[in-house]
């Protein structure tokens, strides 16, 4: 008879994995609140290779989702302790949106992956006493309904966790449906392909070096509440290096914008000229800080109309 691993003890390469997620998630996040703060160029984490750090990172803990509801309920759903996680992370997601919407209005996170994750779980559970090959086609099918239909029905935000409106709405974190919960499925129909070959309980032997898998075994047994924490911390530690420091210069994530709006529609030789020109003529006008803060703009201040209109006429 095979051996279960769900029975026998914890899989380290599992905690391992999920702590490694936790620490790339870290590197993000760290570069999201330097950019925050504006210690390096605003816009660095849209760009591509963030963008796609970011979605591997999501990929990954929503995958490991899949994994976890097959290894803990494969034999039968465990419901005392499936409903104690769910709402924890129920509430926990809960806590996310009401800090965020106070500290970040314009961006606050309605539905992001720990909403997603308690979503993924309620309806993943109905997945993990089935073949292999249904979850596997059923990840395919959001996919595929995620590349190919979109619909303005779902532009009301009351369906914005659904994930198929023709634009996504604004948010610092924003996991729906579709296409996430794919990779719940997978992680689902890979765990049960690898019980059924007898995978898991091999793995189960696997042993990682203490220097590895004290500290990250450690934070993926316990990845709710380094979620929770890391990114206070994160932020924390950033506002008082910035409070000793003084404010970072903020003229290169001007350059830096300045510039990535400017060549939409001219090339890159007249939008270096303009945005150096526009930086000195704002500076020499005394309305550099006060643009930046919103409190000076082209409607309202007559210097930044002149410096604008000045630095077209010298850069063509």
């Amino acid at each position: 008879m095979k051996s279960d691993p769900t029975e026998s003890g914890r899989i380290e390469l599992i905690d391992v994995a999920r702590g490694i997620a936790l620490v790339a998630m870290t590197i993000y996040h760290f570069t999201w609140d330097l950019e925050f703060f504006g210690w390096i160029v605003q816009g660095t984490t849209l760009q591509s290779g963030w963008v796609w750090f970011a979605r591997c990172i999501a990929s990954s803990f929503i995958f490991l989702v899949g994994v976890s509801l097959v290894l803990a309920h494969h034999d039968g759903v465990r419901w005392r302790s499936f409903a104690k996680r769910l709402v924890m992370l129920i509430l926990a997601a809960a806590a996310i949106s009401v800090v965020t919407n106070f500290a970040v209005p314009g961006g606050f996170i309605f539905f992001g992956i720990l909403h997603g994750i308690a979503l993924f779980s309620l309806l993943g559970i109905l997945f993990v006493r089935l073949h292999w090959a249904l979850p596997l086609a059923a990840g395919v099918l959001v996919l595929v309904v995620e590349n190919t239909f979109s619909n303005d029905v779902f532009s009301q935000p009351i369906f914005w966790w659904v994930g198929l409106a023709p634009t996504d709405p604004p948010s610092n974190d924003y996991v729906p449906l579709f296409p996430w919960f794919a990779a719940a499925l997978f992680g689902i129909a890979a765990t049960k392909i690898a019980l059924q070959q007898n995978w898991l309980a091999k793995l189960q032997n696997w042993k990682a070096p203490d220097i590895i898998n004290k500290p990250l075994g450690f934070i993926g047994r316990h990845s709710l509440l380094y979620y929770l924490v890391h990114q206070p911390i994160l932020m924390a530690a950033i506002w008082c290096f910035t409070a000793v420091a003084g404010p970072p210069d903020a003229t290169p994530s001007f350059m830096a914008m300045c510039e990535r709006q400017c060549t939409v529609s001219n090339g890159k030789a007249y939008c270096a000229s303009y945005c150096g020109c526009v930086v000195d003529g704002f500076k020499s006008g005394s309305v550099f800080q006060p643009f930046l803060e919103g409190k000076a703009t082209l409607e309202n201040n007559e210097t930044i109309r002149s410096v604008i209109n000045q630095c077209s006429v010298e850069s063509d």
